[in-house]
């Protein structure tokens, strides 16, 4: 098997989309973290797979439409028969979105370790997971930490978006289980306001130093508008934000992870992985829905131009 920059692990979700506030009309289209983030790396120049389990319904196969259109390599998604494949709304008000889940017992739930194709894990550089991969059963769970410790075994880089969602599990386990996966981490993406709930710190080098002390090699604290920190555990560079006219933020955080490792496996420094994908993940804001606004290579540089100066 060739060579995979990028192996994704987790849930997609049909995607409803709120197009004005207070209004009925939605949009369809696509999400899930975990999805997101692997058609972000594949959009970025990335050899990317993903590996779940989608159900049996008009709406599975739409997303193996989806990824193959991409250049996803779909030979770790299982179709399971007795499964749906999950749905969720975005509303927009005051205060943000707002998300609403139709996913208890989804397809990607039933993930279990024996899922895991050995000959993807092989060939794949960095393997890529988050907190919601975890969260939606203890069978995903032990999916995700098995993957990472195949991963690491066989030499491939391991990535972990914290993605805390509270609405899938206790603050308690989400802390056991993002840990233990951070342990393992070679890149640890939490956005700022996750990690100030997970570890209980307020300040930002705080934070990175809770971060690194879990085991994360990198950290790449997402800071939403404000821009990125990146760290290796001795030197600390912040990105600056790169303005935009901001439509919809869906998503944006897991286009920051996709296209990080992207050009991670292109070569990039931490530094300069955190600058392309912050201007990316801004791009990525400016449409609606999670998938559709993803940017190409094109965009991100003409964005880079315009970056504010360090």
């Amino acid at each position: 098997m060739s060579t995979i920059d990028v192996l994704s692990i987790g849930e997609p979700l049909v995607e409803f989309n709120q197009t004005r506030p207070g209004e009925p009309g939605y949009l369809q289209g696509f999400g899930g973290d975990s999805s997101n983030m692997i058609i972000a790396a594949a959009r970025s120049g990335a050899r990317a797979a993903y590996a779940t389990r989608i159900g049996d319904d008009e709406f599975g196969r739409a997303f193996l439409e989806l990824w193959c259109a991409e250049g996803v390599d779909t030979r770790g998604v299982a179709v399971d028969r007795e499964a749906h494949t999950a749905v969720y709304f975005v509303r927009h008000g005051p205060q943000g979105h707002v998300f609403s889940y139709l996913r208890a017992g989804s397809a990607a739930s039933r993930m279990r370790p024996d899922d895991l194709s050995p000959d993807l894990l092989r060939a794949a550089r960095f393997v890529h997971a988050s907190g919601i991969s975890m969260a939606i059963s203890a069978s995903a769970a032990d999916t995700v930490l098995a993957a990472f410790e195949a991963a690491r075994a066989g030499g491939a880089k391991v990535s972990l978006d914290s993605n805390l969602r509270l609405k899938l599990w206790p603050l308690a386990r989400a802390r056991a289980l993002i840990g233990a996966a951070a342990a393992m981490a070679d890149y640890f993406f939490p956005s700022l306001d996750e990690a100030r709930v997970l570890s209980g710190c307020e300040e930002t080098d705080a934070v990175l130093d809770w971060a690194h002390g879990l085991g994360a090699k990198a950290v790449f604290l997402k800071l939403g508008a404000e821009g990125a920190i990146a760290s290796d555990g001795t030197r600390r560079e912040r990105v600056p934000g790169v303005p935009v006219q901001v439509v919809d933020a869906t998503g944006a955080g897991d286009c920051f992870c996709g296209t990080a490792l992207a050009r991670l496996a292109a070569g990039d420094s931490i530094v300069d992985a955190a600058r392309y994908a912050n201007a990316a993940a801004a791009l990525s804001t400016t449409g609606f829905g999670a998938v559709a606004p993803l940017p190409r290579p094109d965009a991100v540089h003409r964005a880079l131009t315009r970056a504010p100066a360090r």
